[in-house]
Formats: C-alpha cells, sequence, structure tokens
C-alpha cells in the first residue's frame, strides 16, 4: 500500500511489509461479503488467518458458519472453527489467531468437510481477478491441497477483501496462482469474471 502513499489506509497491526495489510473499512468490507449469496448459503467457508480478514471470520461465525481456517504457515495443517463450540458467543476472541486455537479443533486429512467458499488476503488484486499475497505462495498451496483432495473445483467462488487502493488494474499471474471471482471493499462488491483458470490440484 506504500506504492499509493497508504499508510492512512492501514489500520493495526501498522506493519506493512511480510504481511497481508490491513485496512481502514475491513469490519465493512467483511459485511459486504457475507451477504453474497454464493458465502450465505454455504455451510463451510475456508478464510486465511491474515489480520485483515478477521473480522470476515467473525462475520461468518456470527452466521452459522464452519470456518476451514489453515494453520499460519501451514504448520500442521487445518483448523475447524464450528460457532456451537464457541462458549458465550465469544465470537470477537474466537475470531482471532488465538482464539480459534482454544475453540477450533486440528483437522485430519480424512476429516476435512467440502468447502463451498473461500476468502484470500491480498496485497493488491486486479479488476481481472489476478492476486498477489505475501508472496509465499500458502493460499495458493492451501488451495490446491483442498483441490487434490477434491473437497473444492473450479464452481466454489473465491474472494479477497482489500481497500480501494489495493485494486489495480493488471497484476501477474502465474499456473499455480488462484484468482478471485470476487473483491471486496468497504464501498463495492466487484465480480471479476476472472478469465484465469483456477489450480487443478498439487503440481
Amino acid at each position: 500500500m506504500d506504492n499509493y502513499g497508504g499508510a492512512k489506509y492501514c489500520s493495526f497491526p501498522k506493519t506493512r511489509y511480510d504481511r497481508i495489510p490491513n485496512f481502514v473499512g475491513s469490519e465493512e468490507a467483511a459485511k459486504r461479503l457475507v451477504s453474497i449469496e454464493c458465502f450465505s448459503n454455504s455451510r463451510v467457508i475456508k478464510v486465511n488467518p491474515d489480520s485483515p480478514q478477521r473480522l470476515v471470520r467473525r462475520s461468518l461465525l456470527e452466521k452459522g458458519k464452519t470456518l476451514l481456517m489453515p494453520i499460519p504457515r501451514l504448520k500442521n495443517g487445518f483448523l475447524i472453527l464450528l460457532p456451537s463450540n464457541v462458549l458465550d458467543r465469544d465470537l470477537s476472541y474466537a475470531s482471532s489467531i488465538r482464539g480459534s486455537f482454544k475453540y477450533g479443533t486440528k483437522a485430519k486429512i480424512n476429516e476435512l468437510p467440502k468447502v463451498g467458499g473461500i476468502v484470500v488476503g491480498s496485497v493488491v488484486v486486479s479488476t481481472t481477478g489476478a492476486r498477489v499475497g505475501k508472496a509465499r505462495g500458502y493460499s495458493d498451496l492451501d488451495y490446491s491441497i483442498l483441490r487434490e483432495l477434491d473437497l473444492v473445483n473450479d464452481s466454489v467462488p473465491v474472494a479477497t477483501t482489500v481497500h480501494e487502493v489495493q485494486i489495480t488494474s493488471d497484476v501477474p499471474i502465474e499456473e499455480h496462482d488462484v484468482p478471485v471471482d470476487y473483491i471486496v471493499t468497504p464501498k463495492r462488491v466487484i465480480k471479476t469474471k476472472t478469465m484465469h483458470p483456477k489450480p487443478k490440484g498439487m503440481m
């Protein structure tokens, strides 16, 4: 976000390097995302563990959705978080990394559910659906794992929440990169109608 003088668009944590940047208006973007029909109709949503999507995780839990969350840096696989397991409706804490470990359970490969929607974080995303994350490929890798296990397919929508300043007209994309179908900002929802194919599995 620095390319846009983006410090004023960042919210806590302010560090903007080696992470998906948190942004002002993330709560509004989260509300817009969970109202998209294909997400509101899905029972299980895979959401990345980054700070900007914490309010997405909370909003989905409030809607009674089951969350599948990759353990940060994909250590030890995935957590499954059921809203019914959250004591005293402590959804704010449950949506944090620490809280997800308290209320979630580590899932074995054969315990992973089919996924109806995916939310990823982005540093920059294009209106054609290409995105750049932290450049470590975690979102692409966990997507490919789920695809290899036949738990997602081409029809499963992929969304990202960002600030308007993170949207650009063109981003390079490679064969293993996962494109997004929806870009959600505090102000609007963009359906990308991306022509970029989704990875078919592990490569």
